[in-house]
């Protein structure tokens, strides 16, 4: 009787977890400990924590300058296709709905190689003083 009883609660705790992952329906676009390029990723450990957040639009054909981030970047495709260069390392095709944790230390240029506007949720992940793009030569 004990063992049922213990099986009885296991199955209630299950199901009551079920049902509050269904009251907060969220939809996992990404969980990484490494960007693009395999970088392991490290916040910042000076200074204040600071989010920010920007949506980032080329139009056809446009690119961004080469550069490198100072934090962690998460990166989400709200609309078209992004092909970024980063050097050695390759080239990567992103498109709409596609999530990224880009690369840090590895300089890259973003292209539009589509034929609309591509937009992206750009997410930073700081501090105070953090640099969250630097040009790269």
């Amino acid at each position: 009787m004990p063992i049922r009883l213990a099986i009885i609660g296991l199955a209630m705790a299950a199901s009551s977890a079920a049902i509050a992952d269904q009251r907060y329906p969220a939809l996992p676009l990404l969980s990484t400990g490494t960007t693009v390029v395999g970088e392991t990723i490290r916040y910042p450990t000076e200074g204040a924590a600071r989010v920010t957040a920007a949506i980032v639009t080329l139009g056809p054909g446009e690119s961004i300058v080469r550069h490198k981030h100072g934090v962690p970047m998460f990166g989400y495709i709200l609309d078209g296709e992004l092909t970024v260069d980063y050097g050695a390392r390759g080239k990567r095709r992103f498109v709409k709905g596609d999530a990224l944790m880009e690369a840090m230390d590895v300089a890259h240029q973003g292209k539009n190689t589509g034929d609309v506007p591509v937009r992206i949720l750009a997410v930073y992940m700081g501090a105070e003083g953090a640099s969250n793009v630097a040009v790269s030569e």
